[in-house]
């Protein structure tokens, strides 16, 4: 186990609208801009510019049809219907249902065109956040907890897909006709139309102030919405202990306090929404009174007709409409900010662990690892190692042994290169592992632990795990060399056994040989052992010794154990306290110094049970 002790801490914004912590930092940062979201998104979306100007033009078409149709009303009161031409009245009525089909035919293609263009966009930001997160160092994932990491990945990304495939696109049309419109109108009558854009200040206003509060407490609705992913995914992956300990009731009332939440934050939400709209709704009446007092004096004073009039309410609504919609999409986009800011949050998050420009692949390993004066602490004010020196010769089995916290799975972690530590050298052949590339480093190692990975899939795809690219037979000799092969081919489906979410279908012996298959089947220079055998039965340990023996052949292993039964012919035992090395040797060395190793030696196998432990052998 790891002698990290450290609690997942979940994401919180650094107050209100004013700041938030970088995520997984305590580095406070600017919240993303609606203007940054939409320059982001332009980004992907000018790659598929012909696309996006054929939608453009349409709802260039759009506007100009919205445009028209008011001038057929005007046309008809004023000119028509006074002259009595009833033979136009034929084309006024094609004019308006042609307008009307045009409309339609338009809007299908926009909305199309829009929304695959969308598809696209999120295609890519889904996949770009999924690619960052997956080059972020392992402490990253200590301290973020899973469920938050899926929501932003799929549901703050769901609600960019809502506000790019209908308000992007009812956006870009409002904009086309509030333009057109407000500059015929000004042709019409300057005066009637300054009154009418003197109620949108207040509107721009309104929308302004209540727009950061909806945008903050869709934030909120968010992380709750988070909360309840995290929750659920624990609740359903450790749904065993909840039953063994009868804590069904305790989960139940934890899950409705983050329910709770999240109502109450749609509930804010939503009281919001309904104080905003009655005033944007107000705000729209009170032009239209302009219209109707201001316009009827003019009509009065023979100065605008009635047509006029009428068309102007027309074009009052089309004018109105952009600030109608914009009160409606207001939501969709301040929902979409506050999730475009969850998942900046992450691609925002810079990697610790990288390789340097000039960084050179690593040969194939001998496999001599040499630590020289390591420092290493996973919070500054808690040293795990402090000038630490070890060396395991290639080739050979070395053994770490000591209490829990002593830093044993540390040492594994940093030659692996999941952490860097913070002072001194690690190398493997000589090769600082800071100047090679990650990919070659990992590469050449190979990890058998107590906490075994399984994915929810078929045997087959678990082994294969170890070589994507490996045959089914080689699959099939990396089995039979880890002593797998026998209680696979008991199964009816044989190696394409479905086995559950992490192995849940398979008993712990079945699953420590399935994961050393996949060791074998990597072929990797290095193996490190942590604590692989624990907890499992006399037989099954038997198995998985002997499948170990075979992985072990010519490589060099750091074998970390509490066990002292498993590594007893290991040639070189280290016995570490508090980060550093109090006494090494072999077994019969150790015992003879009568130190450590000795006093846990005899509190794990008293005199009347010497003789029958177990041992990892090596087979020459």
């Amino acid at each position: 186990m790891s002698e990290r002790n450290s609690s997942p801490n979940m994401f919180r914004p650094g107050g209100g609208m004013g700041g938030m912590r970088r995520f997984g930092t305590g580095e406070k940062v600017k919240p993303a801009s609606i203007y940054g979201m939409f320059v982001r998104i332009y980004a992907h979306v000018r790659q598929d510019w012909k696309s996006l100007a054929a939608a453009v033009l349409c709802l260039i078409a759009i506007s100009l049809l919205q445009f028209a149709i008011p001038q057929l009303t005007r046309i008809t009161i004023d000119h028509i219907i006074p002259a009595r031409a009833f033979d136009r009245l034929f084309l006024v009525c094609i004019g308006v249902l042609g307008a009307a089909a045009m409309l339609g035919i338009l809007g299908y293609i926009s909305t199309s065109l829009i929304a695959t263009i969308g598809q696209k966009v999120l295609y890519k930001l889904r996949n770009d956040l999924y690619r960052h997160m997956q080059s972020l160092d392992v402490s990253f994932f200590d301290s973020n907890r899973t469920g938050d990491l899926m929501s932003r990945v799929t549901n703050d990304v769901n609600i960019l897909q809502q506000m790019i495939s209908s308000s992007m696109m009812q956006l870009i049309t409002d904009v086309f006709t509030f333009t057109g419109i407000a500059l015929y109108m000004l042709w019409i009558d300057w005066r009637l139309t300054l009154l009418l854009l003197a109620t949108f200040p207040f509107m721009i206003l309104t929308t302004k102030l209540f727009g950061k509060r909806m945008r903050a407490s869709f934030r909120t609705v968010q992380e709750s919405v988070a909360d309840v992913s995290d929750h659920l995914q624990n609740a359903l992956t450790g749904i065993r202990l909840i039953k063994s300990f009868t804590a069904e009731d305790y989960e139940s009332e934890r899950f409705s306090a983050r329910t709770l939440k999240n109502r109450d934050a749609n509930i804010r939400v939503v009281r919001l929404r309904a104080a905003y709209e009655p005033i944007i709704d107000f705000l729209n009446f009170a032009g239209l009174a302009i219209v109707l007092v201001f316009g009827a004096w003019l009509a009065m004073k023979g100065q605008m007709t009635v047509g006029t009039i009428v068309a102007f309410i027309a074009y009052l609504r089309l004018l109105q409409n952009p600030i109608r919609h914009f009160s409606r999409i207001i939501n969709t986009i301040q929902q979409a900010a506050a999730g475009y800011e969850r998942v900046m949050d992450i691609m925002n998050t810079k990697a610790e662990i990288v390789e340097k420009q000039d960084a050179r692949s690593l040969p194939p390993a001998e496999g001599r690892i040499v630590f020289r004066q390591v420092d290493f602490a996973y919070n500054s004010d808690t040293p795990v190692l402090s000038k630490f020196d070890l060396e395991l010769a290639e080739g050979k089995i070395t053994a770490l042994v000591g209490s829990s916290g002593s830093g044993k799975t540390t040492i594994a972690h940093l030659i692996a290169r999941f952490y860097d530590p913070q002072g001194g050298a690690i190398t493997i052949d000589g090769y600082d592992l800071k100047d090679v590339t990650l990919s070659s480093l990992r590469e050449q190692i190979g990890i058998v632990s107590q906490d075994i990975v399984l994915f929810n899939g078929s045997i087959i795809e678990n082994i294969r795990y170890g070589s994507i690219q490996a045959t089914d037979e080689e699959v099939r000799a990396a089995a039979k060399a880890a002593n797998a092969s026998g209680f696979i081919e008991t199964f009816a489906q044989g190696y394409e056994t479905q086995i559950g979410e992490r192995g849940v279908k398979l008993s712990g012996g079945q699953k420590q040989r399935i994961s050393i298959a996949r060791a074998i089947l990597k072929n990797p220079r290095i193996i490190i052992l942590d604590e692989a055998t624990a907890s499992l039965d006399t037989e099954s340990e038997h198995h998985i010794q002997e499948a170990l023996a075979r992985l072990l052949q010519g490589r060099t292993c750091l074998v970390i154990a509490h066990r002292l039964s498993t590594i007893q012919q290991a040639d070189r035992i280290y016995v570490l306290e508090a980060g550093q090395i109090v006494e090494y040797g072999t077994h019969d060395e150790l015992l003879l110094q009568a130190g450590r190793y000795s006093q846990l030696y005899e509190l794990q196998f008293p005199q009347s049970e010497r003789g029958r432990e177990t041992t990892i052998t090596r087979n020459n």
